[in-house]
């Protein structure tokens, strides 16, 4: 593998937020509302599984927290697919599978709709499309060092950022955290 290859991919596009990460954010912002959870990681008492699907709520919540799976979307394959992802995992998807892009302007159009104030945790990925699609609307604050996901167990493999959408944004503003 590749040095680049390896700052920017990984086995998995869930990441569980640091907790110590999450509670300095929530001083600031106060979160009620958790889009992208799983209970054994939901950093609110109000969240949306997978199954209820976040892409398809509407986030009407002062505050809401949003750590999104960091994947591309992937479309249905066809008949004879070769995709190296299909080869690598094994079997093949037959439905839309959403990605950081439909998360990011998720965000963005709820933050736009209501009014409200949504922290994203995301990979600091300033050359994708959704990064001058979407984060760039919003206030970025880059994120020192790597965090250690998943309770510490590891260093992520990638930058992250904090962007911020809403009333308490301070839109076109890069803050160093």
């Amino acid at each position: 593998m590749s040095i680049n290859q390896g700052m920017m991919t990984s086995n998995t596009d869930m990441w569980a937020t640091p907790q110590y990460f999450f509670n300095q954010l929530k001083e600031e912002f106060n979160f009620t509302l958790d889009v992208c959870a799983v209970p054994d990681n939901a950093k609110c008492d109000k969240y949306f599984t997978p199954e209820q699907d976040g892409l398809l709520q509407d986030w009407n919540e002062p505050f809401v927290w949003m750590n999104p799976p960091y994947g591309n979307p992937e479309h249905p394959c066809k008949t004879n697919c070769k995709k190296k992802k299909c080869v690598e995992r094994g079997y093949h998807i037959e439905h839309y599978v959403s990605g950081i892009i439909d998360w990011m302007q998720k965000a963005y159009e709820e933050s736009q709709k209501w009014g409200n104030t949504i922290v994203c945790l995301v990979p600091a990925r300033t050359d994708n499309t959704w990064w001058h699609r979407y984060a760039m609307k919003g206030e970025v604050r880059l994120v020192e060092g790597r965090l250690k996901f998943n309770d510490g167990k590891g260093t992520a493999p990638f930058p992250s950022a904090v962007i911020i959408f809403g009333s308490k944004a301070k839109q076109n503003t890069l803050i160093a955290m």
